[in-house]
């Protein structure tokens, strides 16, 4: 039977900063524009959080039973360790994404935007189909292509969008720089997964481009972000706040290309979903100023 804490961890909490960023970052450039709005902000943030919840669920269920869980070197899964059954474990997953699709549906009313209902229901079929399903796009290395459109662009234009009815420039940006350093989160749990992935046959995109090109591909995710933040300074001086995270950045840059196995990467996910929200509230905040 699993125990309260054995859901919060299943729940994957070192990923749910990846929800609140790309609000934080749309709600900034939709306050630039003259057209923020707290309670949509909010209603956005929850999407997003039930979202996560959601996908990290669905994820548990689905490797779990596939065998994919099995071994593993990080926190044991839900359906892979046993603690709970594969039906609760996807129920669970399910509530979230109906959590999300209430919340967004509110949301949609209210900003009066009822084609994003498609694009909601776009991002729970991508959400589940990452590894569920007979041919799941995250097994043939797509799913930080996922995480970039949903997580990056989707979420961080889709909170512009519902408050200012337009986005701009700093939005895309901003929305590039969220997406980006979202794949990082993925491309380190997958780096530190490597060995289990090759023998379960899921073909993430780090097993494809091979260990240290999979390191060098998450330096360059969280990397650029800050140099997209500095081609906004012109127009947008205070979105130069985010260069506070350099020094982050390098360390991080340090710790993956030095070579950190296991339980390190452990430590490296939880930092670079540190890193996605204070990118988030430093270029929001610069935004809104």
């Amino acid at each position: 039977m699993a125990t309260f804490a054995d859901w919060v961890e299943g729940a994957r909490v070192r990923t749910l900063p990846a929800a609140a960023a790309p609000v934080l970052v749309g709600t900034g450039a939709a306050y630039d524009l003259g057209f923020g709005s707290v309670p949509r902000a909010l209603l956005a943030g929850g999407v997003a959080l039930a979202l996560q919840v959601g996908v990290n669920f669905a994820n548990d269920y689905s490797d779990g039973v596939r065998g994919t869980d099995d071994v593993r070197t990080g926190p044991p899964r839900l359906t892979g360790s046993g603690a709970a059954r594969p039906g609760t474990v996807k129920a669970a997953a399910f509530a979230s994404f109906g959590l999300a699709a209430v919340l967004g549906l509110v949301l949609c009313a209210l900003a009066g935007t009822w084609w994003l209902v498609a694009v909601g229901a776009l991002c729970v079929v991508a959400a589940w189909y990452y590894t569920g399903g007979r041919n799941p796009y995250g097994y043939r290395g797509l799913g930080d292509v996922g995480v970039f459109v949903f997580f990056g662009l989707v979420a961080t234009l889709g909170t512009t969008y519902t408050q200012a009815l337009t986005v701009s420039w700093a939005a895309v940006a901003g929305a590039v720089g969220i997406g980006l350093i979202a794949c990082a989160l993925l491309m380190v749990n997958n780096v530190r997964d490597i060995p289990t992935d090759t023998v379960a046959g899921k073909r993430t995109l780090a097993v494809r481009l091979g260990e240290r090109r999979a390191r060098l591909g998450y330096v360059a995710m969280v990397a650029v972000p800050l140099v997209l933040s500095v081609a906004l300074a012109p127009a947008h001086p205070w979105a130069l706040l985010t260069l506070l995270l350099v020094p982050v950045v390098l360390h991080q840059a340090r710790v993956v290309l030095g070579g950190a196995q296991g339980r390190e990467l452990i430590v490296v996910l939880r930092d670079t979903g540190l890193l996605e929200l204070g990118y988030g509230v430093l270029l929001g905040l610069g935004l809104l100023l």
